[in-house]
């Protein structure tokens, strides 16, 4: 049978409304299908990223004790939890360790003793002694501190009076060799003193087992707290002594009535320990000893001038330029006659003379004349060096040219006490 006369009918599919239904259920199944995987990832995520994180990575974020977590800055959606600020055991004990190495700032008097001793040395001087009428040589000693070293020269801090009139000065370092020094500059006032030894006179050896001291603050210094001291006690070879700040800026008046402000310590400071140092438990100078304030007169009281008093004197004297003789029609001439005061004397109201050189007499026109210098006046220092003697005075006029402008320290009795003027002079020479 022929099927053009019955032709076969198309099916009909689903209408416009079952088709939009269809649509809306796959897209919803495919929707949660992928909700689900994702939240799956993030989870898995999060677990193996968010302890990578909290133990790797700075804390950004941490609120001060006391204070609510800023939401608002931290948590703008209300929900996330904040970057986490609990430290970790780890990091717990890093901090432990961390505080207790910046609190170790002290160490014990055996460890300062052995940082220490290679910068303390010990000075021993030959000084003539006059005794009624005869004068014999003999033996003296002291202690002295590394201060500095320059391209020549080894530097030693000292006090003054360890020195005064020394015919020879020799150093004995921690190594026990031994080397001559010379005095390179002086401060009577102040009981200071910088000898100097040179670096050709010494050893690899040697060099290389000193060391320059570490100079500490002596501002900083507190009542109580615990110093050593190191010198050459009664000339028997370095000690230790160990004891605390008794009292700050004690004012001392010496027996050459010169009246300064020292540490005062209980730690032993014994004849022989001048010059020695005072050192902090940081290992750090902040005193130079001086048993000539308080010697033996009382137990448990010694005596250091602060090292931010002495540190700036000892630095000028240390920078002291090398005097070498000039030819005679070059050198200088003050105009005076003179004398020198070198021991302690006092007038007759009592008042003790600076040491220095006492001027008898001013020649008219001569350098002295022309700077208003008179008679009864005493020179006590020349270009911040303190001169005690003729032959010193002497020395520099005969190293500095004349036409050179220097400073000259003096001291005027004014009927009860002596002042002190410093003026800038310009040297004469013979033929002026």
């Amino acid at each position: 049978m022929s099927n053009e006369n019955n032709p076969v009918k198309p099916k009909k599919g689903p209408n416009v409304f079952v088709r939009i239904l269809l649509m809306l259920l796959f897209g919803i199944i495919f929707g949660v299908t992928s909700g689900i995987a994702f939240s799956s990832v993030a989870l898995v995520g999060e677990g193996l990223i968010n302890p990578f994180l909290k133990t790797h990575l700075p804390i950004f974020a941490q609120a001060n004790p006391g204070e609510e977590p800023e939401e608002e800055l931290n948590n703008p959606g209300g929900n996330a939890e904040l970057i986490n600020t609990q430290l970790t055991e780890e990091e717990k004990k890093i901090e432990e360790v961390e505080d207790i190495v910046m609190e170790q700032e002290d160490y014990t008097v055996a460890e300062v003793a052995e940082m220490c001793m290679p910068s303390i040395v010990i000075i021993k001087v030959k000084v003539d002694y006059n005794y009624n009428g005869y004068t014999t040589e003999v033996d003296g000693a002291g202690s002295g501190i590394i201060v500095g070293k320059s391209d020549k020269e080894l530097l030693i801090a000292t006090n003054y009076h360890v020195v005064d009139g020394t015919k020879k000065t020799t150093i004995q370092f921690c190594d026990g060799t031994e080397a001559e020094a010379e005095v390179k500059g002086k401060k009577v006032n102040m009981d200071l003193a910088v000898v100097a030894v040179n670096l050709m006179d010494l050893s690899n050896s040697t060099l290389n087992s000193i060391q320059v001291a570490t100079i500490g603050n002596s501002d900083d210094l507190k009542v109580g707290e615990g110093v050593v001291a190191i010198g050459n006690a009664l000339g028997y070879g370095q000690s230790v002594t160990f004891g605390v700040v008794s009292a700050l800026d004690r004012t001392i008046t010496t027996q050459d009535g010169e009246s300064n402000a020292f540490i005062q310590t209980d730690a032993a400071i014994n004849p022989g320990n001048s010059g020695g140092a005072l050192i902090n438990l940081r290992g750090e100078l902040i005193g130079i000893n001086s048993d000539k304030l308080a010697g033996n007169a009382v137990e448990g009281m010694g005596y250091a001038i602060p090292i931010n008093a002495a540190d700036p004197i000892i630095r000028d004297l240390m920078n002291k330029k090398q005097l070498s003789e000039l030819p005679e029609d070059q050198q200088s001439y003050f105009g005076i006659s003179a004398v020198e005061i070198n021991t302690t004397k006092y007038t007759p109201e009592g008042a003790v003379i600076p040491k220095g050189i006492y001027i008898s007499d001013v020649m008219p026109g001569g350098t002295a004349d022309a700077a208003g210098l008179q008679r009864g006046d005493i020179i006590t220092e020349f270009e911040g060096d303190s001169i005690v003697t003729m032959a010193e005075f002497k020395k520099y006029l005969a190293a500095y040219a004349k036409g050179s402008k220097v400073k000259i320290t003096y001291e005027r009795y004014n009927g009860s006490t002596y002042e002190e003027f410093t003026v800038e002079v310009t040297l004469k020479g013979k033929d002026e």
